[in-house]
């Protein structure tokens, strides 16, 4: 059975017919084709599908589509309005930091850093790792990820 979801998705009006156990995750990837939220494990544990509902970090995966029906939601497609193509401070953090190898994990990893920093804008190296605590990456180690996080921070005004 479907039912008639309406919400926002990256600053625009959405509005769809989805299946009652349909999952945030598959409904982004499958049905809006916004493919940069990324499932890596369905459940919860290793934050590649995070995405902002309503200004927080959560993990889509755990999530049904209608439970976020009049909501706002941010994915990774969303952080950059630039017309121009520029990546956000954040992204370009993570490039010229080399905080990712194979890439899996980055955008997730990008939405999570996100609501760190609008959250916890001075964080220390601590809690910039506590805080990302839940996203696994597993190529780089996270020592890189965590200067990417405090340069794009502060390339943000943070």
């Amino acid at each position: 059975m479907t039912q008639k979801l309406q919400l926002q998705v990256n600053g625009r009006e959405v509005s769809a017919e989805v299946g009652e156990t349909t999952l945030l995750s598959t409904f982004l990837r499958e049905q809006l084709r916004l493919t940069g939220t990324h499932i890596g494990c369905d459940t919860a544990q290793c934050g590649a599908c995070t995405v902002h509902l309503n200004g927080r970090a959560i993990k889509s995966c755990n999530v049904l589509a209608l439970q976020v029906a009049g909501g706002q939601v941010t994915t990774i497609e969303g952080i950059t309005p630039a017309e121009d193509g520029a990546l956000h401070p954040m992204q370009e953090a993570f490039r010229s930091c080399h905080g990712l190898q194979c890439g899996y994990c980055t955008p997730g990893m990008v939405m999570s850093a996100l609501d760190l920093v609008a959250h916890h804008p001075h964080a220390t190296e601590a809690e910039i790792r506590a805080g990302l605590e839940g996203n696994f990456c597993r190529c780089t180690g996270y020592q890189n990820i965590v200067k990417a996080v405090a340069q794009g921070a502060k390339a943000m005004g943070m």
